[in-house]
């Protein structure tokens, strides 16, 4: 008698799961995509309105509290994007002590009263060259596997180490090492290999960072996981300019949100510049072709119909070879990252973003 093929679940019982966790990473890409497009005019309208009550303490009070919540958000958002891989890596000098310091403070009332969290930075230890989302993300998992592995509580501990030595601020210098040991109670040797059993995402992150990583077991059934990351070899300086510093130059601004596109042409033109604002692709190139005077593109990467960003760029730059590009998103997994990487001459101001990050970018683009 013929039986029935297996399902593909049986097959493989974790596909069904793997590509569920794909949508769910593409359905919260999308959803902080929007919401980053609503956090840019929220951040950047609150500072036009700071400003104008910066004599009246009370309201300048409430302004502040308002771009706290605002800036929450998108640190919240930045994080929703690196779980969902849904973000380009953006590599920056960090100071990976401080960030350990406040993951823990964080991870407290996630892990719950059983499991211990300490944070233990050592003096002198690099900049380390890495994106500090996936960083922070990197940490998140290991924090939740170590909780997972330990059912009857225990204690996680992140530490730092370098081989530079001395000096108690942190600095460029050679490897930087982040740790993160964990020791359940009433764990043997045994279950040693069972406190961080699924590197796969955190190895990713560290292969991404060009640095490596290490299991090892420790005495009393604890585990800890070697993260080896780069250090920075120097820190770049920001450009000369003052915050504010604007120009004269035309900017074509592609946005195909229209409340987006309002605000960002309003703060392109307080710096002074002379704006082009369209929706599409299709309209961005059509301006192109009149021949009009354009000295920088400045697009979204999500752009509606068969013409993203990156595309739009190409198809300018082949008419206009000396124009000068700057992208942005709320969501920059797209085709100008290699990798989980944006390219070396790749310009990306993610939002959501200041007046003052947008200044600074428009000027490094046009001076490029």
């Amino acid at each position: 008698m013929l039986q029935n093929p297996p399902s593909p679940e049986a097959v493989d019982p974790l596909s069904a799961h793997d590509r569920r966790m794909a949508i769910v990473g593409q359905l919260t890409a999308g959803v902080v995509h929007d919401f980053n497009n609503i956090l840019t005019v929220i951040s950047g309208t609150i500072e036009i309105l700071a400003e104008a009550v910066a004599d009246r303490p009370d309201l300048a009070a409430i302004a502040r509290l308002i771009d706290e919540a605002a800036a929450r958000g998108a640190n919240l958002t930045s994080h929703l994007l690196a779980f969902s891989r849904g973000q380009a890596s953006q590599p920056r000098a960090i100071d990976v002590n401080a960030m350990l310091v406040e993951a823990a403070r964080l991870l407290r009332p996630t892990l719950g009263e059983q499991i211990e969290i300490d944070a233990v930075p050592a003096a002198g230890v690099a900049l380390a060259l890495v994106d500090p989302h996936q960083f922070m993300t990197a940490l998140l998992n290991l924090a939740i596997m170590a909780r997972d592995a330990m059912p009857e509580g225990g204690r996680l501990t992140f530490k730092t180490a370098s081989s530079a030595d001395g000096g108690s601020e942190p600095r460029v210098g050679n490897d930087v090492m982040v740790v993160a040991s964990a020791h359940g109670h009433g764990n043997s040797s045994g279950h040693a290999e069972r406190l961080f059993v699924d590197l796969g995402t955190i190895d990713d992150f560290v292969r991404q960072s060009n640095g490596h990583i290490e299991v090892c077991g420790e005495a009393g059934g604890g585990a800890s996981v070697k993260i080896h990351l780069p250090a920075a070899a120097a820190v770049t300086a920001l450009p000369s300019e003052c915050p504010g510093a604007g120009g004269n130059e035309t900017i074509l601004i592609v946005e195909d949100d229209a409340l987006v596109r309002r605000y960002v042409t309003i703060q392109v033109q307080s710096l002074g510049y002379r704006t082009l604002a369209v929706g599409n692709a299709g309209e961005a190139l059509a301006i192109v072709d009149q021949g009009e005077t354009i000295d920088l593109l400045f697009t979204d990467v999500v752009l509606p119909g068969s013409i993203d960003g990156w595309q739009l760029a190409r198809e300018a730059l082949s008419r206009r070879p000396s124009l000068k590009v700057l992208y942005t998103s709320g969501y920059a997994k797209n085709s100008i990252a290699q990798q989980g990487r944006l390219d070396a001459d790749v310009l990306l101001l993610a939002k959501p973003y200041r007046k003052v990050e947008l200044a600074k970018m428009i000027r490094t683009a046009l001076a490029a």
